[in-house]
């Protein structure tokens, strides 16, 4: 019997040194650690001054964001290079059993409303375009020959363009990918015959004293048909808002964590009211947060 009872205590003294030994699996909360995320590089202006804001909250906090196509994010988040990643859609079905498979742990919430902008030269007669004139223009059968610039080939943008305008047609001889959208900007601004597509960030001009929404001025930014109103709008805030404006978009945080890790606390942070604050000084339109859109006339008196 004293043998026994002698068993019984070397199993509890192994168990009690085996679970001082053992080491936390996660090394971050949601509010410090270090974690690496991958975001669309469309939304590069936004985020970083979305982290900004997050770091001088919370400095021990420590975000690196790898800017990078949209094709690109999903590759890191499902080899787990990317606890978090920031795009404009959510995950399909077939990619939410491929994250069965990897035991990776999926929430995706929307988090603002967002546009492509489409921009031409400071001499282009073309300001306002409907969609089917943009089709002519991205198969190179429209009437004036343009050179269609987008940012990348793996990005977002391509995506949403070809799916949502050329449904199954293909991209024309005239289309080229630049390195990003920065380089998009420039390349319109220095060649007359030039047309790019870009995200909304890369055209706001961010130093508007009144936040009205306004656009830089070295590029067009054109209006395009709303198929309902007949008008032409230019990716104005109320617009993307009410999704009058025909190329709104939706961008979505795509979160992979299986405890509450320092990717969670950044997910809340941009659905919170501070965080929507950011987009919505951005130019953005907050989807988390309660806004009120009232209709103004204006009295040039």
């Amino acid at each position: 019997m004293r043998r026994l009872n002698n068993v019984f205590v070397v199993i509890f003294i192994s168990m009690f040194h085996f679970s001082c030994d053992e080491k936390p699996q996660y090394q971050d909360t949601v509010t410090k650690g270090n974690i690496d995320i991958s975001v669309d590089e469309t939304y590069r202006p936004i985020i970083e001054e979305q982290l900004k804001v997050f770091d001088s909250s919370y400095p021990e906090a420590n975000i690196t964001a790898h800017y990078k196509p949209e094709s690109e994010c999903f590759k890191d988040y499902f080899e787990k290079k990317a606890r978090m990643i920031l795009v404009t859609r959510a995950l399909t079905e077939d990619e939410k059993k491929l994250c069965e498979e990897k035991k990776i742990f999926p929430a995706s919430v929307a988090l603002a409303r967002d546009a492509v902008a489409v921009i031409v030269n400071k001499e282009a007669a073309d300001t306002i375009l409907d969609i089917n004139a943009l089709k002519g223009i991205l198969t190179g059968t429209y009437k004036t020959k343009y050179t269609v610039v987008f940012d990348n080939q793996g990005s977002s943008t391509v995506s949403f363009i070809t799916d949502s305008i050329l449904r199954g047609e293909k991209l024309g001889s005239n289309v080229y990918a630049a390195k990003g959208n920065k380089e998009v900007v420039e390349y319109v601004e220095k060649n007359p015959n030039a047309i790019g597509f870009v995200g909304l960030s890369y055209v706001s001009d961010n130093n508007d004293p009144n936040n009205t929404g306004a656009f830089i001025k070295s590029v067009k930014v054109v209006a395009i048909q709303d198929s309902a109103s007949r008008e032409f709008l230019q990716p104005y805030q109320a617009y993307i808002a009410l999704k009058s404006y025909p190329l709104t978009r939706t961008l979505y945080y795509i979160n992979g964590e299986s405890h509450r890790g320092l990717g969670t606390g950044f997910a809340n942070f941009l659905a919170g009211q501070r965080g929507q604050l950011v987009f919505f000084h951005s130019h953005l339109f907050p989807v988390r947060s309660e806004m009120v859109i009232r209709q103004a006339e204006i009295n040039n008196k």
